[in-house]
Protein backbone atom coordinates (compact mmCIF):
# COMPACT_ATOMS: atom_id res chain seq x y z
CA UNK A 1 0.00 0.00 0.00
CA UNK A 2 2.95 2.47 1.10
CA UNK A 3 4.24 2.04 -2.56
CA UNK A 4 1.33 2.37 -4.55
CA UNK A 5 0.69 5.70 -2.40
CA UNK A 6 4.04 6.73 -3.35
CA UNK A 7 3.79 5.55 -7.31
CA UNK A 8 0.49 7.74 -6.94
CA UNK A 9 1.81 10.39 -5.90
CA UNK A 10 4.86 10.18 -8.26
CA UNK A 11 3.05 9.99 -11.06
CA UNK A 12 2.18 13.47 -11.68
CA UNK A 13 5.55 14.47 -10.78
CA UNK A 14 6.89 12.00 -13.47
CA UNK A 15 4.25 13.52 -15.76
CA UNK A 16 5.35 17.05 -15.27
CA UNK A 17 8.48 16.28 -15.98
CA UNK A 18 7.97 14.80 -19.76
CA UNK A 19 5.53 17.66 -20.28
CA UNK A 20 8.71 19.67 -20.17
CA UNK A 21 11.06 18.04 -21.54
CA UNK A 22 8.93 17.70 -24.29
CA UNK A 23 7.90 21.22 -24.73
CA UNK A 24 11.68 21.98 -24.63
CA UNK A 25 12.42 19.58 -27.49
CA UNK A 26 9.52 20.97 -29.84
CA UNK A 27 9.67 24.51 -29.04
CA UNK A 28 13.35 25.74 -30.46
CA UNK A 29 14.73 28.57 -28.37
CA UNK A 30 14.37 32.33 -28.67
CA UNK A 31 16.29 34.11 -31.54
CA UNK A 32 19.30 35.45 -30.48
CA UNK A 33 19.16 39.61 -30.42
CA UNK A 34 20.15 41.21 -33.54
CA UNK A 35 23.74 42.61 -33.34
CA UNK A 36 23.77 46.40 -34.21
CA UNK A 37 23.61 47.36 -37.66
CA UNK A 38 25.68 50.33 -37.22
CA UNK A 39 28.68 47.99 -35.25
CA UNK A 40 30.21 45.94 -37.43
CA UNK A 41 33.58 44.86 -36.09
CA UNK A 42 31.70 42.67 -33.45
CA UNK A 43 30.32 39.08 -33.68
CA UNK A 44 28.94 36.00 -32.18
CA UNK A 45 31.07 33.09 -31.44
CA UNK A 46 30.13 29.28 -31.04
CA UNK A 47 28.85 29.79 -27.83
CA UNK A 48 26.56 32.84 -28.87
CA UNK A 49 28.73 35.17 -26.43
CA UNK A 50 29.47 38.38 -28.38
CA UNK A 51 33.36 39.44 -29.32
CA UNK A 52 35.24 41.98 -30.91
CA UNK A 53 36.26 41.56 -34.40
CA UNK A 54 40.11 41.78 -34.71
CA UNK A 55 40.94 39.95 -38.12
CA UNK A 56 39.30 39.31 -41.43
CA UNK A 57 38.35 35.65 -39.92
CA UNK A 58 36.38 37.19 -37.51
CA UNK A 59 34.08 39.31 -39.70
CA UNK A 60 33.68 36.61 -41.94
CA UNK A 61 31.64 35.23 -38.97
CA UNK A 62 29.56 38.03 -38.98
CA UNK A 63 29.13 37.97 -42.68
CA UNK A 64 27.92 34.63 -42.65
CA UNK A 65 25.71 35.49 -39.83
CA UNK A 66 24.39 38.54 -41.77
CA UNK A 67 23.54 36.04 -45.05
CA UNK A 68 21.56 33.84 -42.68
CA UNK A 69 19.13 37.18 -41.79
CA UNK A 70 19.06 37.96 -45.59
CA UNK A 71 17.51 34.55 -46.17
CA UNK A 72 15.40 34.30 -42.64
CA UNK A 73 13.61 37.29 -44.79
CA UNK A 74 14.52 35.93 -48.65
CA UNK A 75 13.63 33.06 -48.39
CA UNK A 76 16.74 30.37 -48.38
CA UNK A 77 19.30 30.79 -52.04
CA UNK A 78 18.61 27.55 -54.06
CA UNK A 79 20.98 24.44 -53.92
CA UNK A 80 22.91 23.42 -57.33
CA UNK A 81 19.62 21.26 -57.90
CA UNK A 82 17.67 24.36 -59.56
CA UNK A 83 20.64 24.67 -61.61
CA UNK A 84 19.43 23.54 -65.35
CA UNK A 85 21.02 24.27 -68.94
CA UNK A 86 20.64 28.20 -69.94
CA UNK A 87 19.44 27.13 -73.51
CA UNK A 88 19.62 30.78 -74.60
CA UNK A 89 17.50 31.85 -77.26
CA UNK A 90 18.10 35.13 -79.38
CA UNK A 91 14.20 36.05 -80.50
CA UNK A 92 15.68 39.34 -81.90
CA UNK A 93 19.00 40.83 -83.09
CA UNK A 94 19.36 44.73 -84.10
CA UNK A 95 22.78 45.97 -86.05
CA UNK A 96 23.02 49.16 -83.43
CA UNK A 97 26.45 50.38 -85.70
CA UNK A 98 29.19 49.88 -83.05
CA UNK A 99 27.40 47.38 -81.02
CA UNK A 100 25.15 43.82 -81.73
CA UNK A 101 21.70 44.41 -79.32
CA UNK A 102 20.12 40.82 -78.92
CA UNK A 103 16.64 40.20 -77.29
CA UNK A 104 16.95 36.90 -75.76
CA UNK A 105 15.95 34.44 -73.09
CA UNK A 106 17.70 31.86 -70.86
CA UNK A 107 16.30 29.06 -68.65
CA UNK A 108 17.49 29.85 -64.59
CA UNK A 109 15.33 27.41 -63.14
CA UNK A 110 13.66 24.06 -64.55
CA UNK A 111 10.37 25.62 -65.96
CA UNK A 112 11.61 29.62 -65.92
CA UNK A 113 13.11 31.57 -68.73
CA UNK A 114 14.08 34.93 -68.25
CA UNK A 115 14.31 37.98 -70.60
CA UNK A 116 17.10 40.13 -71.37
CA UNK A 117 18.97 42.04 -73.78
CA UNK A 118 22.44 41.45 -74.46
CA UNK A 119 24.58 43.90 -75.96
CA UNK A 120 27.70 42.56 -77.73
CA UNK A 121 30.69 45.29 -78.89
CA UNK A 122 31.42 44.67 -82.92
CA UNK A 123 35.38 44.13 -81.78
CA UNK A 124 33.82 41.17 -79.64
CA UNK A 125 32.39 38.86 -82.51
CA UNK A 126 35.61 39.73 -84.61
CA UNK A 127 37.22 36.81 -82.44
CA UNK A 128 40.01 39.35 -81.37
CA UNK A 129 40.33 38.51 -77.91
CA UNK A 130 37.96 38.76 -74.63
CA UNK A 131 35.94 41.49 -73.49
CA UNK A 132 34.57 42.30 -70.36
CA UNK A 133 31.37 41.88 -69.28
CA UNK A 134 29.07 43.58 -66.83
CA UNK A 135 25.28 43.61 -65.39
CA UNK A 136 23.30 46.07 -66.03
CA UNK A 137 20.19 46.24 -63.85
CA UNK A 138 17.13 48.35 -64.35
CA UNK A 139 14.96 50.67 -62.82
CA UNK A 140 11.19 50.10 -61.67
CA UNK A 141 9.16 50.14 -64.65
CA UNK A 142 5.77 48.66 -65.04
CA UNK A 143 5.96 48.74 -69.20
CA UNK A 144 9.59 49.28 -70.44
CA UNK A 145 11.14 47.04 -67.20
CA UNK A 146 15.16 45.90 -69.12
CA UNK A 147 14.20 48.32 -72.21
CA UNK A 148 15.42 51.45 -70.49
CA UNK A 149 18.94 50.52 -70.04
CA UNK A 150 18.96 49.87 -73.34
CA UNK A 151 18.50 52.97 -74.97
CA UNK A 152 14.96 52.09 -75.65
CA UNK A 153 13.39 54.01 -72.89
CA UNK A 154 12.74 57.93 -72.68
CA UNK A 155 15.12 58.22 -70.17
CA UNK A 156 19.03 58.90 -71.55
CA UNK A 157 20.61 58.56 -67.78
CA UNK A 158 19.00 55.27 -67.59
CA UNK A 159 20.92 54.13 -70.59
CA UNK A 160 23.91 52.48 -68.69
CA UNK A 161 24.07 49.41 -70.37
CA UNK A 162 24.05 50.85 -73.76
CA UNK A 163 26.79 53.41 -72.81
CA UNK A 164 29.00 50.90 -71.57
CA UNK A 165 28.81 48.69 -74.44
CA UNK A 166 29.99 51.49 -76.42
CA UNK A 167 32.55 51.81 -74.43
CA UNK A 168 33.61 48.55 -75.46
CA UNK A 169 31.80 46.35 -72.27
CA UNK A 170 29.60 43.09 -72.83
CA UNK A 171 26.70 43.97 -70.93
CA UNK A 172 23.63 41.54 -69.85
CA UNK A 173 20.05 43.77 -68.98
CA UNK A 174 17.49 40.70 -67.51
CA UNK A 175 14.34 41.78 -66.77
CA UNK A 176 13.37 41.42 -63.15
CA UNK A 177 10.35 39.51 -61.71
CA UNK A 178 7.03 40.95 -62.11
CA UNK A 179 7.58 43.87 -64.40
CA UNK A 180 6.72 44.51 -68.24
CA UNK A 181 6.83 41.55 -69.31
CA UNK A 182 8.10 38.91 -67.10
CA UNK A 183 5.41 37.62 -64.53
CA UNK A 184 6.88 34.35 -63.35
CA UNK A 185 4.46 32.64 -60.73
CA UNK A 186 7.17 32.68 -58.02
CA UNK A 187 5.05 30.74 -55.66
CA UNK A 188 4.86 28.19 -57.99
CA UNK A 189 8.55 28.01 -58.73
CA UNK A 190 8.95 27.73 -54.85
CA UNK A 191 9.80 31.51 -54.46
CA UNK A 192 9.17 33.25 -51.12
CA UNK A 193 10.35 36.48 -52.18
CA UNK A 194 11.35 38.11 -55.23
CA UNK A 195 14.37 39.66 -54.79
CA UNK A 196 16.09 36.48 -54.11
CA UNK A 197 14.11 35.26 -57.46
CA UNK A 198 16.33 38.47 -59.21
CA UNK A 199 19.32 37.10 -57.51
CA UNK A 200 19.06 33.78 -58.89
CA UNK A 201 18.10 35.15 -62.34
CA UNK A 202 20.81 37.58 -62.19
CA UNK A 203 23.62 34.73 -60.90
CA UNK A 204 22.35 32.69 -63.93
CA UNK A 205 22.99 35.88 -65.98
CA UNK A 206 26.75 35.75 -64.86
CA UNK A 207 26.58 31.88 -66.11
CA UNK A 208 25.37 32.68 -69.50
CA UNK A 209 28.14 35.16 -69.50
CA UNK A 210 30.62 32.82 -68.18
CA UNK A 211 29.11 30.66 -71.16
CA UNK A 212 30.36 33.40 -74.09
CA UNK A 213 33.55 33.06 -76.02
CA UNK A 214 34.26 36.53 -76.67
CA UNK A 215 33.93 37.61 -72.73
CA UNK A 216 36.78 37.54 -69.91
CA UNK A 217 34.86 35.06 -67.23
CA UNK A 218 35.10 35.31 -64.06
CA UNK A 219 35.36 38.91 -63.38
CA UNK A 220 32.21 41.30 -63.83
CA UNK A 221 30.57 44.37 -62.87
CA UNK A 222 27.26 45.24 -61.17
CA UNK A 223 25.59 48.55 -62.02
CA UNK A 224 21.68 49.51 -61.27
CA UNK A 225 19.71 53.05 -60.34
CA UNK A 226 17.20 52.83 -58.01
CA UNK A 227 15.27 49.27 -57.84
CA UNK A 228 18.67 48.30 -60.08
CA UNK A 229 20.63 49.56 -57.43
CA UNK A 230 19.65 47.50 -54.42
CA UNK A 231 19.52 44.65 -57.06
CA UNK A 232 23.27 44.82 -58.06
CA UNK A 233 23.99 45.00 -53.99
CA UNK A 234 22.01 42.03 -53.17
CA UNK A 235 23.37 39.91 -55.64
CA UNK A 236 26.70 40.74 -55.28
CA UNK A 237 26.21 39.52 -51.69
CA UNK A 238 25.86 36.45 -53.09
CA UNK A 239 28.32 36.48 -56.07
CA UNK A 240 32.08 37.18 -55.95
CA UNK A 241 31.99 36.68 -59.60
CA UNK A 242 30.85 40.54 -58.98
CA UNK A 243 33.86 42.44 -58.26
CA UNK A 244 32.58 46.39 -58.56
CA UNK A 245 29.65 47.16 -57.89
CA UNK A 246 27.66 50.92 -58.67
CA UNK A 247 24.25 51.38 -56.68
CA UNK A 248 22.69 54.56 -58.17
CA UNK A 249 19.73 55.91 -55.49
CA UNK A 250 19.35 52.27 -54.11
CA UNK A 251 18.89 52.15 -50.65
CA UNK A 252 18.60 53.57 -47.22
CA UNK A 253 18.50 51.73 -43.91
CA UNK A 254 15.34 50.43 -43.54
CA UNK A 255 14.44 52.23 -40.42
CA UNK A 256 14.39 55.59 -42.32
CA UNK A 257 13.01 54.62 -45.47
CA UNK A 258 10.37 56.86 -46.28
CA UNK A 259 11.35 58.46 -42.80
CA UNK A 260 9.57 55.42 -41.17
CA UNK A 261 6.39 55.66 -42.51
CA UNK A 262 4.45 52.70 -40.72
CA UNK A 263 1.74 52.58 -44.09
CA UNK A 264 5.03 51.36 -45.83
CA UNK A 265 5.28 47.84 -44.02
CA UNK A 266 1.64 47.21 -45.00
CA UNK A 267 1.07 44.15 -47.27
CA UNK A 268 2.10 44.82 -50.75
CA UNK A 269 3.73 48.47 -49.56
CA UNK A 270 7.17 49.22 -50.57
CA UNK A 271 9.49 46.63 -49.60
CA UNK A 272 6.51 44.60 -48.36
CA UNK A 273 5.59 43.96 -51.88
CA UNK A 274 5.43 40.36 -53.97
CA UNK A 275 8.16 41.38 -55.84
CA UNK A 276 10.74 42.10 -53.11
CA UNK A 277 10.39 40.52 -49.66
CA UNK A 278 6.74 39.69 -48.35
CA UNK A 279 8.06 38.59 -44.59
CA UNK A 280 8.95 42.29 -44.24
CA UNK A 281 5.44 42.67 -43.14
CA UNK A 282 6.17 40.69 -39.97
CA UNK A 283 8.74 43.40 -38.83
CA UNK A 284 6.20 46.40 -39.07
CA UNK A 285 6.30 48.26 -35.87
CA UNK A 286 10.02 46.80 -34.81
CA UNK A 287 11.68 47.47 -37.87
CA UNK A 288 15.10 47.40 -35.54
CA UNK A 289 14.91 43.43 -35.71
CA UNK A 290 14.96 43.17 -39.14
CA UNK A 291 18.12 40.49 -39.25
CA UNK A 292 19.99 42.73 -41.89
CA UNK A 293 20.60 46.12 -43.17
CA UNK A 294 22.39 47.72 -46.12
CA UNK A 295 25.03 48.86 -43.11
CA UNK A 296 25.78 45.17 -43.34
CA UNK A 297 25.36 44.47 -46.96
CA UNK A 298 27.86 47.08 -48.25
CA UNK A 299 30.37 45.91 -45.44
CA UNK A 300 29.74 42.31 -46.62
CA UNK A 301 30.95 43.46 -50.20
CA UNK A 302 34.18 44.51 -48.53
CA UNK A 303 36.97 44.61 -50.16
CA UNK A 304 35.15 44.74 -53.43
CA UNK A 305 35.15 48.69 -54.95
CA UNK A 306 31.97 50.43 -54.50
CA UNK A 307 30.44 53.77 -55.70
CA UNK A 308 27.24 54.83 -54.15
CA UNK A 309 25.44 57.73 -55.51
CA UNK A 310 23.08 59.00 -52.90
CA UNK A 311 21.40 62.56 -54.16
CA UNK A 312 20.93 64.96 -51.78
CA UNK A 313 17.09 65.72 -53.26
CA UNK A 314 15.64 61.70 -53.50
CA UNK A 315 12.58 61.22 -52.65
CA UNK A 316 12.81 57.86 -52.11
CA UNK A 317 15.92 57.51 -50.16
CA UNK A 318 17.57 60.13 -47.36
CA UNK A 319 21.29 60.41 -48.19
CA UNK A 320 22.09 61.18 -44.33
CA UNK A 321 21.06 57.45 -43.97
CA UNK A 322 23.20 56.05 -46.86
CA UNK A 323 26.42 58.47 -44.81
CA UNK A 324 25.47 56.87 -41.95
CA UNK A 325 25.30 52.96 -43.72
CA UNK A 326 28.86 53.92 -45.14
CA UNK A 327 30.51 55.39 -42.17
CA UNK A 328 29.72 51.59 -40.92
CA UNK A 329 30.71 49.79 -43.58
CA UNK A 330 33.77 52.10 -43.75
CA UNK A 331 35.38 50.22 -40.60
CA UNK A 332 34.88 46.91 -42.20
CA UNK A 333 36.95 48.67 -45.89
CA UNK A 334 39.33 49.49 -43.28
CA UNK A 335 39.66 46.20 -41.78
CA UNK A 336 40.68 44.76 -44.93
CA UNK A 337 42.91 47.98 -45.11
CA UNK A 338 41.00 49.41 -48.43
CA UNK A 339 39.31 52.13 -46.99
CA UNK A 340 39.32 53.99 -50.45
CA UNK A 341 37.51 51.38 -52.37
CA UNK A 342 34.30 52.48 -50.81
CA UNK A 343 33.01 55.84 -52.62
CA UNK A 344 30.22 57.60 -51.78
CA UNK A 345 29.01 61.16 -53.45
CA UNK A 346 26.28 63.01 -53.53
CA UNK A 347 25.10 64.90 -56.56
CA UNK A 348 22.90 68.06 -56.19
CA UNK A 349 20.00 66.31 -58.51
CA UNK A 350 16.62 64.38 -57.28
CA UNK A 351 16.05 60.75 -57.77
CA UNK A 352 18.56 60.49 -60.83
CA UNK A 353 21.37 58.98 -62.48
CA UNK A 354 23.38 62.10 -63.81
CA UNK A 355 26.44 62.17 -66.58
CA UNK A 356 28.74 62.82 -63.99
CA UNK A 357 28.40 59.92 -61.34
CA UNK A 358 27.60 57.22 -64.78
CA UNK A 359 30.96 58.67 -65.97
CA UNK A 360 32.46 57.78 -62.16
CA UNK A 361 30.36 54.43 -62.56
CA UNK A 362 32.18 53.61 -66.14
CA UNK A 363 35.88 54.37 -64.83
CA UNK A 364 35.63 52.36 -61.81
CA UNK A 365 34.64 49.41 -64.22
CA UNK A 366 37.72 50.26 -66.27
CA UNK A 367 40.13 49.81 -63.74
CA UNK A 368 38.72 47.03 -62.39
CA UNK A 369 37.77 44.89 -65.43
CA UNK A 370 39.87 45.95 -67.97
CA UNK A 371 43.50 44.31 -67.90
Amino acid sequence: MILMTRSRRLLPLLLGFATTALLSAATPPPAPARLDRADLLVYRDRQGAMRPVRSVHDWKRRRAEILRGMQDVMGPLPDRSKRCPLEMIVLEETDAGDHVRRLITYQSEPGGRVPAYLLIPKQALTGKGRFPGVLCLHPTHATLGHRMVVGLGPDANRSYALELARRGYVTLAPSYPLLADYQPDLAALGWQSGTLKAVWDNRRGLDLLDSLPYVRHGRYGAIGHSLGGHNAVFTAVFDDRIRAVVSSCGLDSFLDYYGGDPQRWAPEQGWCQTRYMPRLTAYAGRLEDIPFDFHELIAALAPRPVLLSAPLHDSNFQWTSVDRIAAAAASVYRLYRKPDLLRLEHPDCPHDFPEPMRTLAYELFDRVLQP
